[in-house]
């Protein structure tokens, strides 16, 4: 499960394979030949991966949490509601948590001058790593913070996320091969 720079986009392996594009608040999970791509800013997304049985899922989310009535849908726009929605669909697929690898982006303080009080990118990158860790996931890789959108595709048959970082600068990069 390797994070590649994105110079071209590989061709698809097949016909069958489709693309899921997330919006800020979305949530996919699934597996054969599916891409997940998304385009983010403050924004984090969280890829989880099984990788035995090849199948995964993205968030995209916009904020830490919020208060929620109990009987209330979740929403993917808050890390915490976002989260559950992955144990939702990893518990669906008979499998547990620490079963996962994961993969933390974005994050990006995206507002000139608010590196204080308003850097809402570097609160929801905390949550992320707090949650995972809660579940003892494996949190193999990140390109987090910095400035600048990045756009991401997730390849469910291999793991595989591809980052493009245009005139982004200043990201805090770490994956599981020490770089």
């Amino acid at each position: 499960m390797n994070i590649r720079e994105l110079k071209a986009l590989p061709t698809p392996r097949s016909e069958a394979e489709r693309t899921v594009v997330l919006q800020p608040g979305d949530f996919h999970f699934g597996g054969g030949q599916t891409r997940i791509s998304t385009l983010l800013g403050s924004c984090v997304s969280i890829t989880l991966w099984h990788p035995r049985k090849r199948i995964g899922g993205m968030c995209h989310y916009m904020m830490t949490e919020r208060s929620r009535l109990p009987d209330s849908a979740l929403d993917g726009r808050y890390a915490s509601e976002a989260f559950d929605l992955f144990l939702q669909h990893v518990e669906a697929a008979g499998t547990r948590p620490c079963e996962y690898q994961a993969k933390l982006f974005g994050g990006a303080n995206m507002f000139t001058g608010s590196a204080g009080k308003m850097n809402i990118g570097q609160r929801n990158l905390e949550l992320g790593r707090s949650l995972l860790s809660s579940k003892h996931i494996a949190l193999i890789a990140e390109h987090v913070a910095g400035s600048g959108r990045r756009k991401l595709h997730f390849d469910l048959w291999s793991g595989d996320v591809w980052l493009a970082f245009p005139e982004g600068a200043g990201a805090k990069i770490r994956n599981g091969y020490g770089a």
